[in-house]
């Protein structure tokens, strides 16, 4: 009896061992680089998209998830760079890049702003770390011409270094009063819920997918 009682919980242990995908457990550090968008302006912490995004996969079995808020209001591309290298101390594997918004409100350059965005994709990678680009788009008063190039700058990037691509942060938020607070341009909680829908999307097939080597 007790040979086989020692069996049975063998087989027990090797099914609970490897029938679920090891990543679950694994420790996972994600980043997101972003703005006020990001940083939740306006909302609680716990109610900003990042958080969210982390109680989702830890609902889903990512119990060793750690999702990194690393949004800054006012911030453009211009400080991406000087910004992740401050971050590389966390040891981040995955990089969300939410960053543009305010460059393109201010009508930067779009050639600066690929640059910015591209120098911080490049040390990203050299790192090891799997990078997510959040693209952005500008309300049609900025004109045809800048608002195509602004959006094109986004899709090159990711194209140019083979990166994943979310087309727009604020899909299916952006200009609904009822998802945006009073200033039309922040989300309010509901807004935020949407957005952690895209990027919880997104992000749960990296998590899933062991990096190459």
């Amino acid at each position: 009896m007790p040979e086989r009682k020692s069996g049975l919980l063998s087989l027990v242990l090797f099914f609970i061992c490897f029938s679920t995908p090891a990543l679950l457990y694994a420790e996972t550090t994600v980043l997101m680089l972003g703005d006020s968008l990001t940083e939740g302006t306006g909302v609680e912490q716990t109610k900003a998209y990042p958080y969210l995004v982390e109680q989702k996969l830890k609902a889903q079995g990512f119990l060793a998830i750690k999702v990194v808020n690393a949004g800054v209001s006012g911030s453009t591309t211009a400080s991406a760079l000087s910004r992740l290298k401050w971050y590389l101390r966390d040891c981040p594997d995955i990089l969300l890049l939410a960053l543009g918004a305010n460059d393109g409100l201010r009508g930067l350059p779009t050639v600066q702003i690929k640059d910015n965005l591209a120098a911080t994709i490049k040390l990203a990678l050299s790192k090891g770390i799997r990078v997510i680009l959040a693209g952005m788009k500008m309300p049609p008063n900025y004109g045809e011409d800048y608002t195509l190039k602004y959006e094109k700058v986004f899709l090159e990037l990711a194209k140019e270094h083979a990166i994943v691509f979310i087309p727009f942060l604020l899909e299916g938020v952006a200009g609904d009063p009822k998802l945006n607070l009073p200033d039309g341009i922040h989300p309010n909680e509901r807004g935020h819920q949407i957005i952690s829908e895209l990027v919880y999307k997104t992000l749960v097939k990296l998590v899933n997918t062991p990096p190459s080597r």
